[in-house]
């Protein structure tokens, strides 16, 4: 179970937060696939590698599975292969079911793209630039410096079979460590766009549409740090935190690209319509299998068959390890996450394993929620005071944390009713909490910004996140006929 110091620190300090898991790297004669196939990747690998592919999908949350994506993609792929250096190469392409925003590959040629990046780019050039950039990482053999990494990885590896003696965390050791290894040093970075974007014109792609993707993924990066906060914690899949300063990148694309179009023609945007009808329908965010955010406030785990709401006015992001929650003012705050207790643990001694030395339980008692075996208490502290629950269900203890501040006279009802809300949830009621997706709608003659943004159910800041998505910055419009992403329930 996580050190109480470190969960209420990361309660009190920061507003509630939504964390995306991400990381680099690069790998085609074309596509192992024809464009019509359904055959999954694992078929083209020996057995060692399968099992390492299946590693790696399960990290970023399993595999996406879309036969319109993986024909475009695929597509992609046999365009650009051949303008490489290398047109001999073979690249085998996986969308990951990770909100992430994240691409990268493998030496032996597997290219991984996540959901949450193919959201932001806007035509095929721009999903062109995210790829041609990864295949570059193998033409230019970046991958050949990091033998001394893999080596550390799998000494890293036989340290946790030693000590833990478990299968498990061995693997995803390794896993975890196939993704950090696919992390470049800045000069590699910048050498794999400059490669990347020369694929693109040599293979007629607008080399523009590398800018045009930078851009939204400076703007989303601001986004992301507005919604955080300044304290937000960069993960170790990060692209945000792996990469160089995107506006640097963005700066000397957009020189390459101009000597570029100059040279040869401007090239071809290649299907805006033919993009967005690719991801029309895509989970966009978490998806139901993880654990689920709706209106705000509601929450759901699929795969834990439990769920919970915030009283009105609190806002719900779920994160890796934890639901985090905070009303308006950020004067209240919660967090709901499952307990690594022992076996056979009460939840008394799951309770007292929460507090420190200058945290006391109080008013300890046991009652059933919802038909839940539940034990609850209390504590306070100089600044904050604190109601938690432990609650048993499936073989699993839950805990519930509401932080207030010492005069809040409406903390223990808002504790109470939270709590009174935690359930097991039934499986046509999994089924009705469905993630939100992407959609595509034409905008009218009368739409703007603002009226787009308002079909928008399924994503907060709608306005921000419209624009965004559509690769659209502060003062730009839309067009009346052409299609955009909006976010909906």
């Amino acid at each position: 179970m996580k050190p109480i110091k470190r969960i209420l620190s990361r309660l009190v300090a920061i507003s509630a937060a939504a964390f995306a898991l991400a990381g680099c790297v690069g790998a085609g004669t074309g596509s192992v696939f024809s464009a019509d196939t359904q055959a999954p990747l694992v078929a083209a690998l020996d057995t060692a590698q399968a099992r390492e592919h299946a590693q790696l999908v399960a990290t970023f949350g399993g595999e996406y599975e879309s036969l319109r994506l993986r024909r475009l993609l695929n597509g992609i792929v046999d365009d650009l292969v051949p303008a490489t250096p290398e047109p001999d190469l073979r690249i085998q392409v996986t969308v990951l079911d990770s909100p992430a925003v994240n691409a990268f590959a493998l030496p032996d040629g597997r290219l991984y793209v996540t959901r949450g990046l193919l959201a932001l780019a806007n035509d095929s050039a721009e999903i062109a630039a995210v790829m041609a950039h990864e295949i570059a990482h193998v033409t230019l053999r970046h991958a050949s410096t990091r033998s001394e990494l893999q080596m550390r990885s799998d000494l890293v590896a036989r340290v946790v079979a030693d000590v833990l003696r478990d299968q498990r965390a061995v693997e995803n050791v390794r896993a975890a460590s196939r993704v950090d290894i696919a992390r470049f040093s800045r000069e590699q970075e910048f050498e794999a766009d400059a490669e990347g974007i020369a694929t693109l014109a040599r293979a007629d792609y607008d080399p523009y549409g590398a800018t045009r993707f930078l851009g939204s993924l400076e703007r989303w990066e601001g986004l992301s740090r507005a919604r955080t906060g300044s304290q937000m914690q960069q993960s170790a899949y990060d692209m945000f935190a792996t990469h160089p300063a995107t506006g640097q990148r963005i700066d000397a694309a957009r020189v390459l690209a101009r000597q570029l179009a100059e040279r040869a023609g401007a090239g071809d945007a290649r299907g805006r319509d033919v993009y967005l009808a690719a991801i029309n329908g895509m989970t966009f965010g978490d998806g139901a299998a993880d654990g689920l955010v709706r209106g705000g406030r509601h929450y759901a785990h699929g795969r834990l068959g439990i769920g919970f709401s915030a009283p009105e006015g609190f806002t719900l992001d779920n994160s890796s390890r934890a639901v985090l929650g905070s009303s308006a003012d950020e004067s209240r705050r919660i967090l709901f996450d499952l307990v690594e207790a022992e076996p056979g643990q009460d939840l008394e001694s799951v309770l007292a394993s929460t507090w420190t030395d200058d945290l006391t339980a109080e008013d300890i008692r046991r009652l059933t929620v919802n038909g839940l075996e539940t034990a609850t208490a209390r504590s306070r502290g100089q600044d904050w005071h604190f109601r938690i629950a432990a609650l048993r269900h499936d073989g699993g203890i839950y805990r519930l944390i509401f932080a207030h501040r010492p005069q809040d006279g409406a903390a223990d009802r808002l504790f109470e009713e939270t709590l009174s809300s935690i359930r097991a949830m039934r499986a046509r009621d999994i089924a009705a909490f469905q993630p939100p997706r992407i959609r595509i709608h034409r905008a009218g003659s009368r739409d703007d910004v603002a009226s787009m943004a308002r079909r928008m159910t399924g994503a907060g800041q709608s306005v921000s996140v419209f624009r965004v998505l559509n690769g659209l910055d502060a003062n730009a419009a839309i067009t009346p006929g052409q299609s955009y992403k909006i976010v909906v329930e």
